[in-house]
């Protein structure tokens, strides 16, 4: 622990460092710096103030120890009432420290595609990918967040989505919405299904950061771009110029095609994004999986190939099987209250980091 706690006041100092640097002027007068030492500032402060508590925690049970060691007994005996009280407030510090002070994703502030694709099941998966954009859209209202569709191919006059491609903007979205990557399932009775079978269907959902330019070099040289007619439901024409752009990436295969915008340069502007949000994804996947090998840690992994949530109609049950959670709120889920999921996986997750 003393390791730990020289760290901390190294944490401390540099806080108190920024405190000063943010109030200097020259600091001031430079944005782009100002700017740099205001997000140190404001990542530390939770930590900070975490670290003030336990070391206030600390001093009270050395101070107790001494009241314990030469006391009168009536002293030592209101000192021994509370002590189990500052010991288990010192071990939740100690473990809200720890989760703190574990490396931060560095795409877990960014904005991200959402990208949900119909699976098995036919019309009734393309029917449950609409009900899970909408969810998450939902949920993303409550957040404050952003939620602008990039792409969507629909199943015809069902309602329901063969892909759908939407950008969210908002603080922390990422952090909040990475662990929904995977295949869910869905148990139900279709529309049409006449003898009332329960149908089970799969719906395949990424979650994947926004890349800057920055960080993904993209070789035009490696990319074809196709433009063609945008099309809509029964292949009428949407417009009656080549707006539609498809993207293939040569080295990697990857396709991104966006049609949404009448303008072809919109078009293909979205289409990059999305591209760039796909291979960033890839390295990451490719880093984790890494790093998974190297702690043989293969426990929700979050590889998209692995079902993570079956969501079963008839019982009203979600169950999530990666920390095996199971709620019976289904309707009350659906519609966007899905905080208390993520909180459960936020917590597993950092668990499983920390061991």
């Amino acid at each position: 622990m003393d390791i730990i706690l020289n760290k901390l006041r190294d944490i401390e100092i540099r806080y108190r460092e920024l405190e000063g640097l943010l109030s200097d002027p020259k600091i001031v007068s430079k944005q782009g710096l100002y700017q740099k030492y205001a997000k140190e500032h404001a990542d530390l402060r939770e930590l900070v103030e975490t670290i003030r508590q336990y070391e206030k925690i600390r001093s009270h049970i050395e101070e107790y120890q001494g009241v314990l060691a030469d006391s009168d007994e009536e002293l030592k005996a209101i000192v021994r009432e509370e002590m189990p009280q500052l010991k288990q407030k010192q071990t939740d510090l100690e473990e809200k420290l720890n989760i703190l002070l574990l490396p931060k994703d560095p795409n877990d502030d960014k904005n991200v595609f959402l990208e949900i694709r119909a699976g098995t099941g036919g019309d009734e998966a393309g029917l449950f990918a609409g009900d899970l954009f909408r969810m998450y859209a939902r949920y993303a209202e409550t957040q404050g967040w952003r939620v602008e569709v990039v792409s969507s191919s629909s199943t015809g006059g069902t309602g329901g989505f063969k892909e759908i491609i939407a950008l969210i903007e908002g603080n922390g979205a990422y952090s909040r919405l990475k662990y929904e990557s995977g295949v869910h399932r869905v148990q139900r009775v279709p529309v049409t299904e006449a003898q009332g079978r329960i149908h089970t269907s799969a719906v395949t959902v990424a979650i994947m950061p926004e890349a800057e330019e920055v960080e993904v070099n993209i070789d035009p040289n490696e990319l074809r771009v196709d433009v063609y007619r945008s099309t809509g439901h029964g292949g009428q024409s949407v417009n009656t110029t080549d707006s539609a752009v498809r993207i293939t990436h040569l080295p990697t295969g990857l396709v991104v095609t966006c049609q949404d915008e009448k303008s072809q340069l919109k078009n293909k502007n979205k289409a990059m994004k999305v591209l760039r949000a796909r291979l960033l994804d890839d390295m990451v996947q490719k880093q984790n999986a890494e790093q998974a090998q190297t702690r043989k840690n293969q426990v929700g992994s979050g590889d998209r190939s692995e079902r993570i949530r079956t969501y079963n109609f008839p019982q009203g049950r979600i169950t999530d099987h990666r920390i095996n959670m199971t709620r019976y709120d289904l309707d009350n889920f659906l519609n966007g209250n899905i905080g208390a999921m993520i909180d459960a996986l936020s917590t597993h997750y950092q668990a499983e980091s920390l061991k």
